[in-house]
């Protein structure tokens, strides 16, 4: 079938990528020339593994086109999908102008054919009757249905999710679009079922509420190992023994520094701001984004209070392992290091810094601060450090020979935000070890 995917980003890439790969005729579109001429060689503007080898399959292929022009796009294509951001406004609402400016622009060069439009992008609940108001507004008699089919994919896996996703929703409020989509998912669903079919304001509804209960697991989670760093409790036993009730399950139930990305932050705020202009109190969202706002500054006080013994953090050299705001991907949207360098810097540290493939995202985003210093490994960033952080759990961190990181370090602390080690591992190691809801492992002087 052809198909338009307007927007090349994480979602618009993947699954344009995706649908090819299954045997379809899919054109990527995108008003970034610059990203256009890339994607046409072949090159991938983000990090996302596996992605690249597809692409460039599909494009050797014939399966898989990349363009700027909208007119010789939308005209071939049976359904356009629209995958286009949707970054929070100041006040935390979704801003979904990308979407409709889109939508303006499909309709504009539709013919007298019928055609399925598809909201991709995360969008507030009736959005999809926006969008149609908009299209019709260009030409009243234009053949056509708007439904949502969100994306539940995650960064570091998406191609995976993709091609093998847990469920595909259809929001629609006719049939006759639903018959299309299945056709165009149905190399998805080969094994089992996995289309669910809905009206379009609960499909909406769903991505909301499936990333805000994500990230209140998360929440929780790092409020539960708060309390267990006080009482002298070990969250990571805490966890499995919740995690191993069926109920439960151990999905997203890891402590840490805080979640970021383009998802989670953005989306809670926007169904935060949703359920405020119809007059609910969103009390659980509201304590969620708040606990994932102070857990992103808690390492900063945690650094600041060891060092406070020693003269402060003024002058100190700070190794940064991780900077992305998870393994897997090259996104900063968002992530917990940008809060922890800020603090640092401000208190006059001075910080060594990698991250396997964050680093070109990372010097745009800091570009400016001072006293940064950009390390080819994790190696060089623990250099005469007097400390090192753990931002972000790269395997390649897992199982780090941490003898000649020891030796040529200059103090002996270890701040480990993704608690992946044992304490009194590291301990014995010869480190004061200091992780997130777990005991300290401190040598006595």
């Amino acid at each position: 079938m052809q198909i338009l995917i307007v927007g090349t980003g994480y979602v618009g890439l993947v699954t344009g990528a995706c649908f090819a790969e299954m045997g379809h005729i899919v054109t990527c579109l995108d008003i970034d020339h610059e990203k256009i001429e890339m994607l046409q060689k072949g090159a991938i503007p983000i990090y996302e593994p596996g992605l690249e080898e597809i692409v460039k399959r599909n494009i050797r292929e014939k399966r898989l086109f990349f363009t700027t022009n909208y007119e010789e796009a939308v005209r071939p294509a049976r359904c356009c999908f629209i995958a286009v951001p949707t970054p929070s406004k100041e006040d935390g609402s979704c801003d979904i102008s990308y979407v409709e400016t889109a939508a303006r622009q499909i309709a504009s060069y539709m013919d007298k054919d019928y055609k399925v439009i598809v909201n991709k992008s995360t969008v507030p609940v009736g959005t999809a009757h926006r969008v149609k108001t908009v299209m019709l507004a260009i030409r009243s008699t234009l053949n056509l249905d708007v439904v949502s089919a969100p994306e539940f994919l995650k960064e570091g896996n998406a191609v995976s999710d993709c091609l093998r996703p847990d469920r595909i929703i259809i929001g629609s409020d006719t049939s006759k679009p639903v018959e299309l989509l299945k056709e165009i998912y149905a190399p998805f669903t080969l094994n089992h079922e996995r289309i669910l079919v809905m009206d379009t304001l609960s499909a909406e509804m769903t991505k909301y509420a499936a990333n805000a209960m994500l990230a209140t697991r998360i929440s929780f989670m790092n409020e539960i190992a708060d309390i267990c760093k006080k009482v002298g409790a070990n969250v990571n036993e805490v966890r499995k023994g919740i995690g191993s009730d069926s109920r439960i399950g151990y999905s997203f139930l890891y402590p840490g520094v805080g979640y970021g990305g383009s998802c989670f932050p953005k989306d809670i705020r926007a169904l935060i701001k949703l359920a405020e202009e119809i007059e609910t109190e969103p009390l659980v969202l509201q304590a969620a984004d708040a606990v994932n706002n102070r857990q992103k500054k808690l390492l900063a006080g945690i650094m600041t209070n060891y060092f406070s013994k020693k003269g402060g953090l003024k002058g100190k050299t700070i190794g940064i392992w991780g900077l992305a705001f998870k393994p897997d991907t090259d996104d900063m949207r968002e992530a917990p290091s940008l809060v922890l360098i800020e603090d640092l810097i401000r208190q006059g540290a001075h910080l060594q810094v990698f991250d396997p493939v964050a680093m070109p995202n990372a010097k745009k985003l800091l570009n400016g601060f001072p006293n940064i210093s950009w390390c080819i490994s994790e190696f060089e960033a623990a250099k005469n450090a007097d400390a090192i952080a753990l931002l972000t759990e790269w395997k390649q961190f897992r199982l780090v020979d941490f003898s000649p990181v020891k030796k040529e370090m200059k103090g002996i602390a270890f701040f480990d935000g993704r608690n992946q080690y044992k304490p009194l591992d590291m301990k014995n190691k010869g480190f004061d070890y200091i992780a997130i809801g777990v005991p300290d492992a401190i040598h006595d002087r």
